[in-house]
């Protein structure tokens, strides 16, 4: 097989608050579709995640409040996690911080090369913001 490209669905409760979460993570909506819609997309760049409400996938948010470190479960959340790669993770923290965003793991330089930070959804999917180390310097 030679996948031609990619693209997750993620199982939201509600698609229009959804739209919502993603404009203040900085991405926009690409398309709905459904009357009322029931399913849609969200861009950044080249990538797109599609939303699917009530199905397509699991979700459910945990009541920790870190994902990683002495206190976190990195499988307590039972929706998806993705990696997204940025160039600055700080600046979306900065970003993710100003919009009352969930952030559950700061900026940290991990011992994989990557520096990265989590920020979760309401349904529990969640976002692995990185950059490689090796890439900053």
């Amino acid at each position: 097989m030679l996948a031609k490209g990619l693209t997750p669905i993620l199982n939201v409760s509600d698609l229009r608050q959804s739209f919502a979460w993603f404009e203040r993570l900085g991405w926009q909506k690409s398309w709905d579709w459904g009357d009322p819609p029931g399913f849609g997309a969200v861009c950044s760049g080249e990538c797109t995640i599609f939303l699917c409400q009530n199905g397509q996938g699991g979700r459910g948010r945990a009541d920790i409040a870190q994902t990683f470190g002495r206190d976190g479960d990195d499988a307590a959340d039972r929706g998806a996690w993705m990696s997204i790669w940025v160039d600055d993770v700080d600046a979306v923290h900065r970003h993710c911080l100003e919009q009352g965003l969930e952030v559950t793991w700061p900026p940290t330089d991990m011992p994989w090369n990557v520096r990265e930070m989590h920020v979760r959804h309401p349904d529990g999917h969640v976002f692995r913001i990185g950059r490689g180390i090796e890439e900053a310097d």
